[in-house]
């Protein structure tokens, strides 16, 4: 059974409309108008116990949005959510201790205090025992490696250490489901590569599903197999993450390595040029056009090495967020 069900599901604001100026704001206070703004449009799908999955579009497109339905911050305008089968905006215990949400620009942990003390309340709110709390904190605390931080006033602590540590907060009370909106934002290359070490070890030793958003391609291609698209509140993909080239990639890039340097205007005729280096070019041909232009180039041009490879799954991506097209 799936631990999560999204179906047809679309959150809608009502945002009021001021003309400039007195007689506008006159108007506006007697007579308000509203235009609405669609967050979130007939998006649905299921996630099973277990899977991490990942969760991309572009700033605006509703990620967020659908992360707080999922979690019970926000009602839904229509359609039904049920996660560990729960309805979360109903907020029962239950499902509280089900899940968990981690907002990689929010914190939860106070500023001047060690996070040992915000630990220790959290564990508190969840009826935790001190027995439990103990061998919950020395395992997550060896997992993230930040057992000698935890005494630290949590604002003497780096961003990485602050964010493993959030996620020590978070992850206390062991949810079946965790939800991860921009978990790695703004940390160093080693801290985002410690972040994705213990997802990928917690959902191995824990059997815990995680919903993942991250503008960083590398922490979906290192823990997703699946990723879920959206753009302008759309559901426009859902499926597996090698699929998206194979799907969606309307083109493939060409190297070549030339025996003596050219300009753009002598090889524009071999098709798009993404670069030049010395001796080495590289060409954006489509597809249908590969067998073709390849011919073309062993028979034209004097070549030392050539390579065809898939474009990279950032530029693929990012060119849907663009075009909003799946098709």
């Amino acid at each position: 059974m799936p631990i999560i069900t999204v179906d047809h599901l679309s959150k809608i604001y009502p945002v009021a409309i001021k003309k400039p100026g007195l007689k506008g704001t006159l108007t506006h206070f007697f007579h308000r108008t509203y235009r609405e703004i669609k967050a979130v449009q007939d998006v649905s799908f299921q996630i099973q116990p277990g899977e991490v999955v990942g969760f991309l579009g572009a700033n605006g497109a509703g990620k967020t949005t659908t992360l707080k339905m999922l979690t019970g911050l926000i009602h839904p305008s229509q359609g039904e959510v049920r996660v560990a089968d729960y309805v979360p905006f109903r907020r029962q215990p239950q499902f509280l201790r089900k899940t968990s949400l981690v907002m990689g620009q929010k914190q939860q942990l106070l500023w001047d205090l060690p996070a040992l003390d915000s630990l220790r309340i959290n564990a508190a709110v969840y009826d935790i025992s001190d027995r439990v709390f103990k061998q919950r904190l020395g395992e997550l605390a060896e997992m993230l490696g930040v057992a000698d931080k935890l005494n630290q006033p949590v604002r003497k602590l780096s961003l990485g250490e602050r964010m493993k540590a959030e996620l020590l907060a978070a992850l206390l009370h062991h949810p079946q489901v965790l939800f991860l909106d921009e978990p790695t934002l703004g940390l160093d290359v080693n801290a985002q590569v410690a972040v994705r070490e213990f997802l990928q070890e917690y959902n191995q030793r824990y059997d815990a599903t995680i919903l993942l958003t991250s503008h960083y391609m590398a922490d979906i291609t290192a823990l997703c197999d699946r990723v879920l698209l959206i753009h302008q509140g759309r559901l426009i993909y859902d499926g597996l993450l090698d699929g998206l080239l194979d799907r969606f990639a309307p083109y493939r890039q060409v190297k070549v390595e030339l025996s003596q340097s050219w300009s753009a205007e002598q090889l524009a005729d071999f098709g798009e040029i993404e670069s030049i280096q010395g001796q080495e070019v590289r060409f954006i041909v489509p597809k249908e056009e590969l067998t073709t232009t390849i011919s073309r180039i062993l028979g034209q041009l004097e070549i030392q090495d050539l390579s065809v490879s898939d474009p990279p799954i950032e530029e693929i991506v990012g060119r849907l967020f663009q075009t909003g097209k799946a098709t």
